[in-house]
């Protein structure tokens, strides 16, 4: 994953470098026509819809609120077999974990990894078993806020070796992404990238 990061940055680079190549510019035009490399104050088309501008919160309104894995949940209390019975009805991987009764304020989180190492591994009923008892606690959690930028949650994932990841804000649980939620939209965003740069050449900007 880490490899594909550095080969869409690298491929965006690259057309960029193009561009400039078949513009003939010189290095004081520089700030004008690319001002993301130079200031970050600028107002430029592309600096307000360049590649790499997508955020969490871009990907959880194209999913809708009632979109399976952008807000499912499971209590502490509930037991094992029922979380993942519910993962399977709605073909995801992960579930976020409440206490009884606070939809909004976020445990944890439980995954098809924890089922399968803390009760399949070790030989434990799924059924008597409770979600709180093999859940990633809250204070363990890595999470983003609605405003975190798709590429760093992409390396947050990567780094850390998860697939799911929660979205909070100053008042408690928004919703939540998966690593195949964020590769889409790193994937979508840079083909938009490539036809505004086609567009510019041609002279659409």
């Amino acid at each position: 994953m880490q490899g594909a990061m550095h080969a869409l940055r690298l491929h965006g680079n690259v057309l960029k470098r193009a561009v400039l190549q078949h513009m003939r510019v010189n290095a004081a035009m520089l700030p004008t026509v690319f001002p993301r490399f130079e200031s970050v104050s600028s107002s430029s088309p592309l600096e307000e819809h360049g590649f790499e501008s997508t955020t969490i919160l871009d990907i959880l309104t194209a999913k809708g609120k009632n979109a399976d894995g952008s807000w499912l949940w499971c209590t502490t209390d509930d037991s094992v077999y029922d979380a993942v019975k519910s993962m399977t009805q709605h073909n995801v991987g992960a579930l976020v974990v409440v206490k009884p009764g606070e939809e909004k304020a976020i445990a944890g989180i439980v995954t098809e990894r924890d089922y399968l190492r803390k009760i399949i591994v070790q030989g434990r009923s799924s059924k008597s078993t409770k979600v709180g008892d093999i859940m990633t606690e809250e204070n363990k959690l890595i999470t983003v806020t609605p405003n975190t930028k798709v590429l760093l949650a992409m390396q947050l994932m990567t780094e850390n070796r998860i697939r799911h990841i929660p979205v909070v804000d100053e008042k408690g649980m928004v919703g939540m992404v998966s690593i195949g939620d964020v590769v889409r939209a790193v994937v979508s965003e840079h083909r938009e990238e490539l036809k505004r740069l086609n567009a510019f050449i041609q002279g659409g900007y």
